[in-house]
């Protein structure tokens, strides 16, 4: 399970209730006290490993029901939701959200799933990619049984020893009769790869580089020799829409691949001997910024953890078209838009260079601790209506001190770049960049004077 103690009362008294036993009987067949269970039920006392083998043994009971409290991120995705402005008078603490989903996690999830719909529409409960996203922030984007074939499968195709790509496609011809192909752009004009089984051959577009080349190789491993693995984590998702799961297959489909070309083993050393160091690991691990930052998400093994880092992709109007939150406690990546004074705009300016920041969220005075965030775009290929992205990583302040990024840059609070939630939902005044009124404030006007902002507010 986890590494911390695990209370699960609310999950153990709901299976007592559908086998339509009583305490006594259940404790009889788990080979524990009543007083003991009484206590688990109440929270009072964590669930052991002991008790959870029992339970497995006795009933028909998948363990991870037991982290009921993923649903909704765990206690940060709940804090990050009660953070809402709409919620501001209402002071909730942290030990206060704490004991609601201790005690209370279905009631938790049922809110989040409200907050969700209400906070981005009424058609975010039904958009397959929010649902996919939540199922993702449920795992906190941490699969370790595909973690562990990686890392056995990489082992055996000796990929440390020699050319990733070399290796990827000995494997692909010698264990899928399938060879690789680069085709011309124009002979793939609207594709990047393509499987041809007529002609056994995987067809990569020429303007792929060698790590966008090595990562679809890697893919295409992971649907012909992961594909039962990948079903049955897809099928024990709470995903009722069909593009759903696709979407969530798809990303369990790259999680294999990046876990294959960046073995969490030799990965994580890597890190830690380099003081996590971006340019270095890219060209170790022969990867892409993007593909990096996905794996540096991951890294949450029991007894070998990676830093909590969040990762985020943003197009030019500031729209995010991916986030994932790992274990980190990011709130602000919660908007359909960023805040314009983030340098994660200003890469899309110098494609190819790091814009290292560091930030604070601060939402009309209530600033929110400190960010370290590096944001690259880049550089193009030059290919007509090619996309163009910046991706960001980034890690709160306070376990940034010895990162290879963070030397030269004052991570002292009072250095920090306020940024806000995106100019609808955030309330500070006097920003200069402020491009839109902030919801739920009232508008004042004076005639006499014009102020430095287009809009400026009263009271919330």
């Amino acid at each position: 399970m986890a590494d911390e103690a695990l209370l699960a009362g609310p999950a153990i008294r709901r299976l007592r209730k559908r086998e339509n036993l009583t305490q006594a009987a259940m404790a009889t067949r788990l080979s524990i006290s009543p007083s003991y269970l009484n206590l688990i039920e109440r929270n009072q006392r964590p669930v052991s490993a002991r008790v959870i083998m029992a339970m497995v043994e006795q009933f028909e009971f998948d363990p991870r029901s037991l982290r009921e409290d993923e649903a909704v991120g765990g206690l940060d995705g709940l804090m990050r939701r009660l953070a809402d402005e709409r919620f501001a008078d209402l002071a909730i603490d942290r030990d206060e959200a704490e004991e609601f989903l201790a005690t209370s996690p279905q009631i938790a999830a049922a809110f989040a799933r409200l907050y969700d719909k209400a906070g981005a529409g009424a058609d975010l409960f039904d958009d397959p990619l929010a649902a996919s996203r939540r199922e993702i922030e449920r795992w906190r984007n941490h699969f370790a049984d595909l973690d562990t074939a990686a890392d056995e499968l990489a082992d055996e195709i000796r990929l440390s020893r020699g050319d990733i790509g070399v290796a990827l496609t000995d494997r692909l011809r010698e264990r899928h009769q399938l060879s690789v192909r680069i085709l011309p752009a124009e002979v793939l004009p609207d594709r990047l790869s393509r499987l041809d089984l007529h002609a056994r051959q995987i067809q990569l577009n020429e303007m792929l580089s060698p790590a966008s080349r090595n990562f679809h190789l890697a893919t295409q491993l992971a649907q012909l020799e992961q594909r039962d693995e990948i079903d049955a984590i897809v099928q024990g998702a709470r995903l009722e829409d069909d593009a759903a799961r696709q979407l969530f297959a798809r990303h369990l489909t790259g999680y294999f691949a990046a876990a294959l070309i960046m073995p969490y083993g030799r990965f994580l050393r890597a890190c830690e001997a380099t003081g996590y160091d971006l340019p270095v690991l890219q060209r170790r691990f022969g990867v892409t910024f993007e593909q990096l930052a996905h794996r540096l998400t991951t890294l949450q093994r029991v007894g070998q953890r990676g830093l909590p880092f969040f990762m985020a992709r943003l197009d030019r109007a500031g729209q995010f078209s991916k986030v994932f939150v790992g274990a980190s406690t990011a709130r602000f990546l919660d908007g359909e838009v960023s805040c314009p004074l983030w340098a994660a705009h200003l890469a899309f300016e110098r494609g190819g260079e790091l814009q290292v920041q560091f930030i604070a969220l601060d939402d009309g005075g209530d600033r929110q601790g400190g960010w370290l965030t590096m944001a690259k775009s880049p550089v193009g290929s030059g290919a007509k209506g090619e996309a163009r992205y910046s991706v960001v990583l980034g890690i709160e302040a306070v376990l940034a001190g010895d990162l290879a990024q963070a030397r030269g840059v004052s991570l002292r609070p009072a250095d920090a770049q306020p940024i806000g939630p995106g100019c609808a939902r955030c309330h500070r005044e006097n920003c200069a960049q402020r491009s839109l009124p902030p919801r739920g404030r009232h508008l004042s006007f004076d005639r006499m004077s014009r102020g430095t902002t287009p809009f400026q507010f009263g009271e919330r």
